[in-house]
């Protein structure tokens, strides 16, 4: 009996293990999952063109249904009746060549590469710049105590400028209009020193003659008087009027605010100078030195209608200086 029990024991455990073993350990097929969705090839079509994307379907794409794609689709909701109903123009492209890119795409690719190889442009610095972003404003040094002192000099220098020159003091004032053809200033200016020489009275005239002026004085007359000139004796400016008051004669340059007349000078020590009873050598030197600075300069002996005073004028005309 106890050697029939272990053999029994052996018996039921070997059949046991056959009918085991005889099992898949896989679980059983589900008929509904193992169908495989194959759908219907239309007719061969012409390729399309290289630029032409593949069309979609919006049913196609609602059913879950994947064009180009290079594996079947498994749908195990979708029966075989529910295939044939498809749209016959759902084809499954199988090919796993990729598209080639459009003609224009590649045209502009190209033309940016070779932009970006062209010489004189220089990508990098752009790059640079934009990574440094803007002016760090707390990193500039503020402005020095001489700098401060120059910037306010030049401040000063210019209130009371007229002509955009420091040194031509005065204002601006409205254009001077006349009924008389071939008078008025367009762009006057009522100036009232030159050079830091004061006027003896206020001159109308236009820009061209004041800085002529103001030139001559700066670089001719102050020099020669060793630097005491301090007041011009103005004798005309602006008026509207003939040539040497002449009668039909054309108009004169002081009726178009192109002209000054200099009667005399007066130094820092109080002396007066007059052209008239003083044209001395001195004076006759700063007469001949203003030539080039005018286009237009007559004094005593030059045509008898200016012995006792300069006229200076910058007359807009063709051709060179007039000086007498």
């Amino acid at each position: 009996m106890r050697r029939v029990l272990p053999a029994l024991l052996i018996w039921l455990a070997g059949a046991a293990f056959g009918q085991e073993m005889a099992s898949s350990p896989r679980p059983p097929a589900n008929p509904r999952l193992s169908a495989v969705v194959v759908l219907p090839v239309a007719e061969p079509a012409l390729a399309p063109a290289p630029e032409a994307a593949p069309a979609v379907d919006p049913e196609a794409a609602a059913a879950g249904v994947m064009l180009s794609s290079p594996r079947p689709l498994r749908r195990p909701d979708l029966r075989e009746t529910e295939v044939a109903a498809l749209p016959p123009g759902l084809v499954m492209d199988r090919s796993l060549r990729p598209m080639r890119r459009p003609a224009a795409l590649a045209e502009r690719i190209a033309a940016l590469k070779a932009a970006s190889n062209a010489p004189g442009l220089d990508l990098s610095a752009k790059a640079d710049k934009a990574g440094k972003g803007e002016v760090d404003i707390a990193a500039i040094a503020p402005p020095s105590r001489k700098e401060k002192r120059r910037k306010k000099r030049e401040a000063a220098s210019m209130e009371g400028a007229v002509c955009g020159i420091p040194s031509i003091k005065g204002s601006e004032i409205a254009p001077i209009t006349s009924n008389v053809e071939g008078c008025g200033v367009a762009e006057a200016v009522a100036v009232t020193s030159v050079a830091g020489v004061r006027l003896s009275q206020t001159a109308t005239v236009d820009c061209s003659v004041a800085k002529a002026l103001n030139q001559w004085v700066d670089e001719v007359a102050q020099p020669a008087f060793d630097g005491r000139l301090v007041e011009l004796r103005v004798a005309a400016h602006y008026i509207c009027r003939s040539r040497n008051n002449i009668r039909g004669a054309k108009i004169s340059e002081h009726g178009k605010g192109r002209a000054v007349d200099i009667a005399a000078f007066i130094l820092s020590d109080g002396q007066v100078l007059t052209v008239k009873e003083n044209y001395t050598k001195l004076l006759r030197k700063i007469y001949a030195a203003a030539c080039p600075y005018f286009r237009t300069t007559l004094g005593p002996g030059s045509d008898g209608y200016h012995e006792d005073h300069f006229h200076f004028d910058a007359a807009a005309r063709d051709g060179g200086a007039y000086c007498r």
